[in-house]
């Protein structure tokens, strides 16, 4: 027995020990990598800035990766914001010679890439280099690429030019087979969320807006890469649908390139540019090192511009890395008791989500407006819920690519009746009243049940017409008219009404600073980023661990459809969504 108690004795001891050790090394990462995020940079002389391909530009901090993950993760997330203003204190930087863009996959949205390729063109006006090289380059990395002055491809490499596309999948016929039935309630022809459930084929309205929003974007994308590449309108048309980029040489015959080297060639020829000896070391800096080396953390203190960010689905309750109705109200009372802060910039980067937490945020932003200014300023998509919370706004800056509006309403209930009789499988119900069993899984939904979650999407779309109406300065009709769940890109959205300005982050801040009365002052980010060791041991559970471990596998985008089929916060309530995201690839 007493052996007994000692082994038990010694595992226990032995489990303290490894938990112990286990602890102790991850304070140990995560201070010698809070030290080195601080640690600021010193920039040699004739040295280039350099965007590699292990850049990750994010919108926003909440989107940055945290924990274990971030330390396993190679890539370096560099928030847009300060990539741009990286750039703009290269340009007058002595020691900053010229950029080099090593990307062939650039992970970034396309407004902010959009916003990159600005920068660059007005950097290159100081008379310094802006290169480029790729290997096997996507078509974001070629857009980006392709304001330098050169463009050089491997010999062996290719560019993937091809124009933009979208493919619609309908389950109507599968649901049927399986005896999956669904229960659709949405005010707005254009609302296609619900489209894949109720035909086999995509409407002509949809059709029309999914035409109309990828030409808008292509058009304008496609006339800036011709214009930087020197290439005929006409003849960049037939090089697109040609496929002429994947081809090496062709890639040159037809001057998407300008010459094919090896990588090695490359840098000897920076430094040729630089009169630096082949033998002798090229100076490359990071942006995530260049910007520690600049940047300031207080300029005015007590005059604040607070930038807060929006980005991700919208929730009900609490949780982290999207919009949670609960965390975020805090931020925005937290902002608006802040008396160093001055005005608010709103930045907005979702395609809605859940009409009843959107709500709830709008209605504390209003009141955040009666003591700030509040100026929104859009990222890639500020559709439905997205453009909802942002109708508190002074005034409305938005990206010539950003999706915007989407100004509709849907619910979708599924149930499984026939699926259920097919397989012998029925049930009885007991209830004290008509609709006590509104939803059943095998009974489907009862007829008051989908009469009155029918006035409830309806009434759901008029409160968000209303709304918009207010801030729009426009009549019932005039926003019907472009609403019904249409999404339009924000070149248009401008011209229609449902924006201010088009215009980037940078923009707006400059405005709330004019509008707030401010000179100098500080840019400062909310919510603020979590800390490495806060967040790891935050969510050190089961399921946290779970869904961290699944969405570092498969990749967020799938991990948020996975998301929306398994959790039950994602499928409750009338939802304000865009039923799609269009990604430059």
């Amino acid at each position: 027995m007493r052996n007994f108690f000692k082994n038990v004795l010694a595992n226990i001891v032995a489990i303290i020990i490894i938990c112990a050790v286990f602890c102790l090394f991850f304070i140990m990462i995560l201070v010698v990598s809070a030290v080195g995020e601080n640690k600021k940079t010193d920039v040699k002389n004739n040295s280039v800035l350099t965007l590699d391909f292990k850049t990750r530009i994010i919108d926003s901090p909440t989107e940055a990766q945290q924990g274990f993950f971030a330390m396993a993760d190679k890539e370096k997330d560099i928030m847009i914001f300060d990539i741009l203003e990286a750039i703009k204190n290269a340009k007058t930087d002595d020691k900053i010679k010229g950029i080099s863009i090593e990307t062939d996959y650039i992970n970034a949205g396309l407004t902010q890439l959009d916003n990159i390729r600005a920068a660059l063109e007005d950097f290159k006006k100081s008379g310094k280099f802006v290169y480029a090289y790729g290997n096997v380059v996507t078509q974001p990395g070629y857009y980006l690429g392709s304001v330098a002055d050169k463009y050089y491809l491997n010999p062996s490499g290719g560019i993937e030019l091809k124009g933009m596309s979208t493919e619609v999948v309908f389950f109507k016929k599968f649901a049927e087979k399986y005896g999956i039935g669904t229960e659709v309630i949405r005010h707005g022809k254009f609302k296609a969320a619900v489209e894949p459930f109720l035909r086999d084929d995509i409407s002509p309205e949809n059709r029309e807006q999914l035409s109309t929003l990828l030409k808008d974007i292509w058009s304008v994308n496609a006339q800036k890469m011709a214009n930087s590449r020197k290439i005929d309108t006409a003849d960049f048309r037939i090089i697109v649908d040609s496929l002429y980029g994947i081809i090496p040489n062709l890639s040159v015959q037809h001057k998407l390139a300008d010459k094919l080297i090896q990588k090695s060639e490359y840098d000897n020829l920076i430094k040729a540019k630089l009169n630096v000896k082949n033998e002798d070391k090229l100076h490359k800096i990071p942006f995530n090192k260049y910007i520690s080396s600049f940047k300031e953390n207080h300029i005015d203190d007590d005059n604040q511009i607070a930038v807060l960010y929006a980005s991700g689905s919208i929730y009900n309750g609490e949780g982290s890395n999207d919009i949670y109705a609960v965390n975020f109200i805090k931020e925005i009372k937290k902002l608006a008791e802040n008396k160093k802060v001055k005005a608010v910039v709103f930045r907005i980067n979702s395609p809605g989500g859940s009409a009843n937490a959107s709500d709830e945020i709008l209605f504390e932003l209003q009141q955040l407006k009666n003591k700030k200014p509040i100026v929104v300023s859009f990222g890639d998509y500020a559709a439905s819920g997205g453009y909802y919370i942002a109708m508190a706004a002074d005034r409305i800056y938005s990206e010539p690519n950003t999706l915007t509006g989407s100004i509709g309403v849907f619910g979708i209930i599924p149930y499984f009746k026939d699926l259920a009789n097919r397989n012998g499988i029925r049930s009885d119900v007991v209830s004290t009243n008509a609709n006590s069993n509104m939803i059943s899984a095998i009974n489907g939904v009862t007829p008051g049940t989908l009469h009155m979650m029918t006035q409830s999407v309806e009434q759901t779309y008029k409160r968000f017409v209303h709304f918009v109406t207010e801030n729009r300065k426009k009549s019932f009709g005039q926003i019907d008219a472009i609403g019904g769940g249409r999404v339009w890109s924000g070149t248009r959205a401008q011209q229609i009404g449902l924006v201010d300005e088009l215009g980037s982050l940078n923009d707006a801040v400059n405005y709330a600073a004019q509008k707030a009365g401010l000179k100098k002052y500080n840019v400062a980010a909310y919510p603020k980023k979590v800390n490495q060791f806060e967040e790891f041991f935050k969510n050190l559970n089961g399921e946290e661990i779970s869904a961290k471990i699944i969405r570092n596998k498969i990749g967020n985008e799938n991990y948020k459809i996975l998301e929306q089929i398994t959790t039950a916060k994602q499928q409750g309530g009338i939802m304000m969504e865009m039923p799609y995201q269009i990604n430059f690839k």
